[in-house]
């Protein structure tokens, strides 16, 4: 089954530039503000969107989405607020793909067959559950591309040649490259390191592979962009918002806040490969 993921990656390949794939966490600062940050995305550049499920103990996360998780659980949101937020999305745009973001935790208190049912149904594409190994495929894997959904993986720096084969094993949609070791928010120290593990990822599959981690400004996604299928930014996207705020609350600004940023981020994108 062709998904909204596998789509738009042969688009943006026939077009000759890499997909800007954009992360925000679901309901940050407040339910409203995160829908309409949501709904900003596309028109801004976003090709596909990373939407986070907030959790009260993300461990792969810096402090930003940390901080991300904590607004939106105070403000409010639950997993299936999160479904509602996806559901509206879809009503106004049903090409973007969706990707929900996070940790098993949730996902497991929810029941897994319910949530990909519910998922699905909604108009999530795809997963990324950043505590769930490959050895764990029984658990959610296989069950969300029975219902419909990719099941995107993380490979890393010392995700190794020998170890590959079983990340890539059940993986759909696209491979997502962190390109450090630690948590969200650092910086990248060598680009071209980056683009050297690219390319070794690509040796071993066809899918799509996206980079993300210490993506911040146009010219780190130019630079990346070259080797790279996709540009996944999300910290600095998170941070647009926290600084937007006044006494922890949204502002006229925030939404044009991160919508500027995508778009800035999206002209480094575009010339990528120019």
């Amino acid at each position: 089954m062709t998904t909204r993921i596998d789509t738009r990656f042969a688009a943006l390949k026939a077009e000759g530039r890499p997909a800007l794939v954009t992360y925000v966490m679901a309901g940050d600062p407040d339910l409203a503000t995160g829908q309409a940050i949501l709904e900003a995305l596309p028109q801004a550049g976003a090709d596909i969107i990373e939407l986070g499920m907030p959790f009260s103990d993300p461990m792969a996360d810096g402090v930003a989405i940390q901080l991300a998780g904590q607004r939106s659980l105070a403000a409010g949101q639950t997993l299936r607020g999160v479904l509602g937020m996806v559901e509206d999305f879809r009503r106004k745009d049903e090409t973007t793909p969706i990707v929900l973001m996070g940790y098993y935790n949730p996902v497991y208190s929810f029941g897994v067959e319910a949530f990909v049912t519910a998922a699905k149904a909604a108009g999530a594409d795809g997963l990324i559950i950043v505590d769930l190994p490959p050895e764990e495929d029984d658990e959610l894997c296989l069950p969300a591309m029975a219902a419909g959904l990719n099941f995107i993986r993380l490979t890393t720096p010392t995700t190794d040649d020998k170890r590959l084969p079983a990340v890539l094993k059940n993986s759909s949609g696209f491979v997502y490259y962190v390109s450090m070791t630690g948590v969200t928010g650092a910086v990248i120290k060598s680009r071209g390191a980056v683009g050297d593990a690219v390319d070794r990822i690509k040796s071993h599959t066809d899918l799509p592979v996206a980079v993300g981690f210490g993506i911040k400004t146009a010219e780190d996604a130019a630079e990346i962009g070259k080797h790279a299928d996709g540009i996944v930014v999300g910290s600095v996207l998170v941070d647009a918002v926290a600084r937007s705020l006044v006494d922890g609350k949204a502002t006229d600004q925030t939404v044009d806040a991160v919508r500027t940023l995508v778009a800035e981020i999206f002209s480094g994108v575009k010339r990528a490969r120019g």
